[in-house]
């Protein structure tokens, strides 16, 4: 992460409210601005390959091993590694369309409605409006809800240790998701994507730490046992019926695919590298090496948890070890997912900030509620911009995020959902339509037909996941009373 020295003096990003305002440098570009006047990109390689796993290896990684249950030994790697090409190929398609036009010289797109905007226009636009920002809040509320979980497992574990296992240790989760609300409020007020580098760096160490627990203990597991759990085909019909077993399989491919989806964002990452070499290339390495790593901590992780676990492996690997040993183990890697996820929630939320603030911007030009930034010295931080507007409208949209997770707790059938939903459009449909548009490919060509039976292939999936998430939802919603949730 050597090359983040440079990025002290960072640019005034495309995600601030106040576009209008740059200053617009003499043509040919000059040492402090990039060649359309916006401020120097700072980006490389390494800081976008630690944005992507900060997004990709979420708590996606910790439902893998109940995933690879489901499906057994042959098919949940298979599906993993099918995943894992999918999204490497869309892509790579996707980052040469940062550009339109030349790759080097093009005009930009600084987010991924700009691409969809510049390469394919009309009602796709909003389509992939609506479906990206819908993604984008609905995982703020997964995160919120996953956090508390591991919050209360520390709670929990501690309690169970002090009482030597006697008391049941009842908990509520509501006041868990409240403090994470209000750590998210106070992070929130960073007015821009690009100054949260660091905060990406610590939260992709964070998710390394507490994958290597699981799958430490997880190896552990089945030294104790002795044998590798689980079977060919997955868990045995018997333990669950067969369309129990059909929904639950189903349902494994969207939690699958949620594990990988960060196409949402990967524009607004590329949009931070600095060129030349062309963004495109770089993004390209960056792909390469997180869904390398990605790829590989989900294959140790999912089969490592599947053999220690067998038929039970539980929903969330971390809570199948029992609260006893070592419990301070378990405490470290649930704290390690709580301070992921209050990086991966900012890296999920700023595009969707910065979009609300641009639009306000554009709305009310004259409005200084919107507009004007406040100049104020924070002791020991500096000087900080602040914007009543952003301020009142990030709070906001932390609070709903978070009331809503206390509302419906058992959020994880409805982020596999939405995992299903974002995989297609946003990681394979739009991407395989600008790259056709972008490169002019001819209809009923092999290419051609080749990226369209792609695209169907993953239309398909995705039914199938969205429908097993509906089914475990259904399920959760007949023993459901709001606000209670307990663990």
């Amino acid at each position: 992460m050597g090359d983040d020295a440079a990025t002290k003096n960072q640019q005034l990003h495309h995600h601030q409210v106040f576009d209008i305002s740059v200053h617009v440098p003499p043509q040919g570009g000059s040492k402090c601005f990039d060649e359309d006047g916006r401020l120097k990109r700072t980006g490389t390689v390494w800081t976008s390959s630690a944005h992507i796993i900060t997004a990709v290896i979420g708590s996606g990684v910790l439902s893998l091993a109940w995933a690879t249950a489901q499906l057994g030994w042959v098919a949940g790697p298979s599906v993993m590694l099918l995943f894992s090409f999918v999204t490497y190929y869309t892509s790579t398609l996707l980052s040469a369309c940062y550009r339109s036009g030349d790759s080097v010289t093009g005009t930009r797109n600084y987010t991924y409605m700009d691409a969809v905007r510049s390469n394919l226009g009309g009602a796709k636009v909003k389509i992939c409006g609506y479906v990206q920002y819908l993604n984008l809040f609905g995982v703020s509320i997964g995160y919120t809800i996953a956090s508390s979980i591991s919050m209360m497992a520390i709670n929990r574990s501690n309690c169970f240790h002090k009482s030597g296992g006697k008391n049941p240790c009842r908990i509520n989760s509501n006041p868990y998701m409240i403090a994470f609300g209000v750590t998210e409020i106070i992070f929130s007020q960073i007015p821009d994507f690009d100054q949260l580098w660091w905060l990406s760096i610590v939260a992709a160490v964070m998710s390394f730490t507490y994958s290597t627990i699981g799958l430490g203990l997880g190896i552990a597991q089945v030294a104790e046992n002795g044998k590798i759990m689980g079977s060919m085909t997955g868990i045995s019909i018997g333990t669950v019926t067969a369309t129990e077993k059909m929904w639950r399989s189903f349902q494994a491919l969207g939690d699958i695919a949620f594990a990988y989806s960060y196409s949402l964002i990967l524009i607004e990452i590329q949009d931070t590298i600095r060129s030349p070499p062309s963004e495109s290339k770089t993004m390209k390495k960056a792909t390469q090496i997180s869904v390398a790593v990605t790829t590989l901590f989900y294959m140790l992780c999912g089969c490592m948890g599947y053999a220690a676990f067998g038929d039970l492996s539980p929903g969330n690997l971390l809570t199948g070890f029992g609260f006893y040993n070592p419990y301070w183990l378990l405490d470290i890697a649930n704290a390690a997912i709580v301070i992921h996820l209050v990086g991966a929630y900012q890296v999920y939320a700023q595009p969707f900030f910065a979009f609300v603030e641009k639009t306000a911007a554009q709305k009310f030009p004259d409005s200084e509620f919107i507009t004007k930034d406040i100049k104020h010295r924070i002791p020991g931080i500096g000087p900080y911009n602040l914007n009543l507007f952003r301020m009142i409208w990030r709070t906001a949209f932390v609070i709903i995020t978070t009331v809503i997770s206390m509302i419906l707790p058992f959020f994880n059938d409805v982020v596999g959902l939405l995992g299903a939903f974002g995989f297609w459009p946003l990681t394979v449909y739009f991407p395989v339509e600008m790259y056709i548009v972008q490169k002019r490919i001819p209809k009923w060509s092999t290419r051609w037909l080749c990226l369209q039976t792609l695209s169907v292939a993953c239309l398909i999936i995705t039914i199938a996941a969205a429908a097993g998430s509906i089914a475990g939802v259904v399920s959760d919603l007949k023993v459901y009373k709001p606000f209670t949730a307990s663990y």
